[in-house]
């Protein structure tokens, strides 16, 4: 764990090196991404369940290439009348959200007397992957299929690793929830190309959003252009602007909420009281000691994480806005005063009581977060994720006689004669 005096004489490399840090994919997770989609592409279904033995440990003509919707009803009827509650809660709260993103159509009349204006549509198919293997991601579900729904996509299609040919009951259960229409039993980079791409049994997308490893997350970018894609995420990654006031265990509990992810997460605390940095620093400690999760939370914590005193909370506020965070707590009393200076981050949790958890569950706004420092020029998941605008334009004879002319300047001027004819044949 790196701590960081912003008084002190080195502060500036040391922080510049903090944030150029890269903490994703390197040059051999792009060939190895590479050959397994020219695989999928040309070898289709038998590319998938070569790579789901290799991987996943299990045959998919035994097992079954999909789960049927039987299986997903079963799952959730069978779910603890709690836990089904709960995911009724998240899905309703963040259905509610999401419906307020829905763009509105254009269509209005200019001086000029030319129509204009932009239609918005869904896309037809949506593709979502959940990532398996170190944990159960219901809420990744909830969150990604849910604005997809929202939008108005016909067709969502589910993708997951499922080690041993096994899937959690609870994935099942939010995906009933969320009305997702198909899930294979696939993963990796391999399911990115077979919803890219289509196979026999696995019809193509138009759009593929949800989190994965370095791999998912590497194929996601080498076919941006054949689909739509969400984002390229890397690893998690929180800030935490905290005063002295604030309980060193609660402001622990938050680094690590993070931190437990994986080992390449990142967690920062930011913080005007060096008394309270070292009593958070303990804390941390002590509540490693007691969580499950505790391996990947220390390699976390101790190759990545942060603690930076600096001479006032203000003066912390354009290291964040360097930083872009994916998350950022302002655990102070007036957390509008600094949110209002807050330029780069990808979701911001206002106030003591406020903890970045629950955002990842049942506050509504979007957990699909911009990463690594992206939250510069991205957003979050949102319904126009799975939405396309269509604009038009119409004009009648006074309409371009009013306009055309400039029209064939600029063609005139840009060397394209046929351009400059299409418009004055008409004039």
């Amino acid at each position: 764990m790196i701590r960081l005096d912003a008084s002190g004489a080195d502060f500036e490399p040391a922080f510049a090196a903090l944030v150029d840090a890269r903490r994703e994919a390197d040059g051999d997770v792009s060939r190895d991404v590479s050959t397994i989609i020219r695989a999928v592409r040309v070898a289709r279904d038998r590319a998938l369940q070569d790579y789901t033995r290799d991987f996943d440990g299990h045959d998919l003509d035994k097992t079954g290439w999909d789960v049927s919707r039987a299986e997903r009803r079963a799952a959730l009827d069978s779910l603890d009348p709690t836990l089904r509650a709960a995911l009724e809660l998240a899905a309703d709260r963040i259905a509610v959200y999401h419906r307020d993103q829905k763009p509105a159509d254009r269509d209005m009349t200019d001086a000029a007397g030319v129509r204009l204006g932009a239609r918005w549509n869904a896309v037809d198919a949506a593709g979502l992957y959940v990532p398996g293997g170190r944990a159960a991601y219901p809420s990744t579900v909830l969150m990604n299929a849910i604005p997809a729904r929202v939008a108005g996509v016909a067709r969502v299609t589910m993708v997951t690793p499922t080690p041993n040919g096994e899937i959690n009951p609870l994935v099942l259960a939010a995906a009933e929830i969320a009305g997702v229409d198909e899930i294979w039993r696939v993963g990796g980079a391999q399911a990115i190309a077979a919803m890219a791409y289509g196979t026999a049994r696995i019809r193509p997308v138009d759009v593929i959003v949800g989190p994965g490893n370095a791999w998912v997350a590497e194929a996601k970018r080498q076919l941006y252009g054949v689909v739509g894609i969400d984002m390229v995420a890397g690893p998690s990654e929180i800030v935490v602007v905290a005063d002295g006031d604030n309980d060193p265990a609660w402001i622990a509990a938050d680094l690590l909420s993070q931190a437990e992810h994986d080992p390449t997460s990142q967690s920062i605390l930011f913080t005007d009281d060096a008394g309270f940095a070292g009593a958070v620093e303990q804390a941390i400690g002590t509540q490693l000691a007691g969580l499950s999760t505790r391996d990947a939370a220390a390699t976390a914590w101790n190759d990545n994480g942060a603690i930076i005193v600096v001479p006032s909370l203000a003066a912390a506020l354009p290291l964040v806005d360097r930083l872009a965070p994916e998350h950022l707590e302002l655990a102070v009393d007036d957390p509008e005063a600094l949110f209002a200076k807050i330029r780069h981050a990808g979701s911001v949790f206002l106030g003591r009581y406020t903890p970045e958890a629950v955002g990842d569950y049942v506050a509504g706004p979007n957990h699909v977060l911009p990463t690594g420092r992206r939250a510069r020029f991205a957003s979050g998941l949102s319904v126009l994720d799975f939405m396309k605008r269509t604009s038009f334009i119409a004009c009648d004879r006074a309409a371009l006689a009013a306009i055309g002319p400039a029209a064939v300047a600029l063609a005139q001027a840009e060397g394209l004669p046929a351009h400059a004819a299409s418009v004055a044949i008409r004039l």
